[in-house]
């Protein structure tokens, strides 16, 4: 069957993210300290920059996590008796999921794939390629923020799910938010579904430091590039020059935090808010943070969201976990 005929994009409300950037940037440059939520990185621009960021050398959490999908994906696909459908979020351009497919296509001739990410033109790009590379595969892809896809999803397939969400992006969400999170995807989930998720590990400050400002400063670009959204999307004129970006390990809270930091004082207005800020020199706006865990504090993340971890795997350096989990018993007979 063409490829053509295989694929299938779902495109969710694009107005509403504009009109979700446009209220976050007018408070988060309203407040005291400045923020930008993280989860506005990924334009198009910015999906390739993190791409790049991957493949860097001190960007360990990408070749940590392949290292354990090269060594687990059969083990992981062997769990399932039937054609499944998996599911991924923030998919990007799905190359560590390669490790799966390959997996789960030797253990049953057919998988129905549904990565969601917010950059249409990534899924497009990506999901052509594989079905380039695998016959047996059909892709539904949904362009939209996670908790929208989750709800279309309901909707797209009744076969058992492997959901999956990889590259420890539950990192981004502090500790709390994390766990409403995972009882969210709880909830998506019947008995026969498994959810795996990769979990950076608490580990020394010089590693972290370097993994997240990185000497070609790849990750500076990155950074940046969401001033450069917002001057293209809400007409702002930022000088992005103007901006140095600090990325620092705060060990009592195991949280890298990511900054731009103003190298002069100065007025950015922003057209479509109708909004002029003072950025004073020296003054940070907060773009990330980066949430790392202990294997205890996972056990209690899973406990919070009732589910129940039937599998976790490490690196070789134990750097770096991915974990298997299942609705807990009590949560999946209600």
């Amino acid at each position: 069957m063409p490829r053509q005929a295989r694929y299938s994009l779902i495109e969710l409300d694009t107005e509403q993210h504009l009109a979700s950037l446009a209220t976050e940037v007018r408070s988060g440059l309203s407040s005291t300290p400045k923020r930008i939520p993280c989860r506005f990185f990924y334009d198009d621009a910015g999906s390739k920059l993190f791409e790049k960021i991957c493949e860097l050398p001190d960007y360990y959490l990408t070749r940590a996590e392949r290292e354990i999908l090269q060594h687990r994906a059969e083990e992981i696909a062997s769990r399932f008796s039937e054609p499944i459908a998996l599911v991924e979020l923030g998919s990007g351009s799905s190359t560590k999921t390669r490790l799966l497919i390959d997996a789960l296509l030797q253990c049953h001739s057919a998988l129905f794939y549904t990565p969601v990410d917010i950059s249409a033109s990534i899924l497009e790009e990506s999901a052509l390629e594989l079905l380039g590379d695998y016959e047996g595969l059909e892709i539904r892809a949904i362009a939209g923020e996670y908790q929208e896809g989750l709800r279309r999803l309901q909707l797209e397939t009744e076969r058992p799910k492997l959901l999956i969400w990889l590259g420890s992006s539950i990192g981004n969400l502090d500790r709390a938010a994390a766990g409403r999170f995972m009882s969210v995807l709880r909830r998506s989930m019947q008995a026969a579904d498994r959810l795996l998720v990769g979990i950076d590990l608490r580990k020394d400050t010089e590693v972290l430091e370097r993994a997240y400002d990185d000497s070609d400063g790849v990750t500076a670009l990155f950074n940046k590039n969401l001033l450069v959204r917002i001057n293209r999307e809400l007409g702002a004129d930022f000088d992005v020059e103007a901006f140095d970006f600090r990325a620092t390990y705060d060990e009592l809270r195991g949280t890298v935090e990511s900054h731009l930091v103003s190298r002069q004082d100065q007025i950015v207005t922003i057209k479509e808010l109708d909004l002029r800020v003072s950025v004073r020199v020296d003054e940070t706006i907060h773009t990330e943070s980066s949430f790392k865990y202990s294997l205890r504090e996972i056990d209690s993340l899973a406990k919070t969201a009732d589910l129940e971890l039937t599998a976790r795997w490490l690196d070789s350096q134990e750097r770096f976990s991915l974990n298997l989990f299942a609705a807990a018993p009590s949560a999946a007979s209600k």
